[in-house]
């Protein structure tokens, strides 16, 4: 055996050790709830101090799974490992489980069956349901024959039938997205752009709106010139695009902070949840339900 190999099962083995003393000391990792009408919610430190709540087996084990795999995730900042190949195909494979259940019983029953075969749907999945047909619900069959077409993809010998629906979804969603696009970022940009350079308030001239909206625009006018190829970025129109440059490397810097910041608030989630909910080293709010 590796020395290597031999110092992480002592590792393990002394971690192991340590959570299970917590286990049976301190009840660590314990979840408790509490039923409001019928309903099962989980419970506050006002309802186990009124001795109203009560140990729930399943979100118990529940919270102990998700800080075991958010460990395996993290395993990956030391190397790949078979711990981490594991958490990420359980992961991947129960999102995707997941998401086909909810978009079947959220858009092919309600959306398609529903609208194809109202009465049926009706019988035994949707009661809420009318079971008179609409008017146009002819127009329906185009999508559920293009998604029939799509399921040749699984046979041998058809996966080429499964290109045309396939086809023809992208495109059409490439047309709306393009159309979403220019709508609310392209024309929004335009239309922020637009700005008085000159701005009167009820007090009379505004002095700082008004060298915003001028910074703006220039901003936006030196931002353009740099892609303007057609003349050479030489004297004032070479310093004016050194400015969009600058412009341009401040805002990709700023996007790039704000989605770094996000990811951080992420990982400090996870991290309160393992210190918090799931080791007990941490009470922020000084409210520890089962201590």
């Amino acid at each position: 055996m590796k020395r290597e190999t031999k110092i992480w099962l002592i590792v393990f083995a002394l971690a192991g050790a340590w959570l299970l003393f917590r286990v049976v000391t301190t009840g660590m990792g314990s979840a408790y709830v509490q039923g409001v009408g019928g309903d099962v919610l989980p419970a506050t430190y006002n309802d186990y101090a009124a001795g109203a709540a009560e140990f729930s087996l399943s979100r118990t084990v529940g919270l102990w799974v998700a800080a075991i795999f958010t460990l395996c995730i993290f395993s990956f900042l030391y190397k790949d490992n078979p711990f981490y190949k594991f958490a990420e195909a359980v992961i991947v494979g129960v999102s995707a489980a997941y998401w086909m259940v909810v978009g079947f019983w959220t858009v092919v029953i309600p959306n398609l069956l529903g609208k194809i075969f109202p009465a049926w749907i009706q019988s035994w999945a949707m009661p809420g349901i009318s079971p008179v047909r609409d008017e146009s619900w002819y127009l329906n069959i185009i999508p559920f024959v293009l998604g029939v077409l799509l399921l040749w993809r699984l046979a041998p010998k058809g996966a080429w039938i499964a290109r045309w629906p396939l086809a023809f979804i992208i495109g059409a969603t490439a047309g709306l997205r393009l159309i979403s696009f220019l709508q609310a970022d392209f024309l929004s940009q335009i239309r922020n752009s637009i700005r008085p350079l000159v701005v009167s308030g009820p007090e009379g001239f505004d002095f700082w709106d008004s060298l915003r909206n001028v910074f703006l625009l220039g901003g936006v006018l030196s931002s353009l010139v740099y892609f303007f190829f057609s003349v050479e970025h030489k004297g004032v129109v070479g310093k004016v695009s050194r400015v969009g440059i600058w412009v341009l490397m401040i805002t990709f810097g700023a996007a790039f902070g704000y989605t770094v910041m996000g990811r951080i608030a992420l990982l400090a989630i996870r991290l309160e949840f393992l210190f918090d909910n799931w080791l007990w080293l941490i009470d922020p709010l000084g409210r520890r339900l089962g201590m």
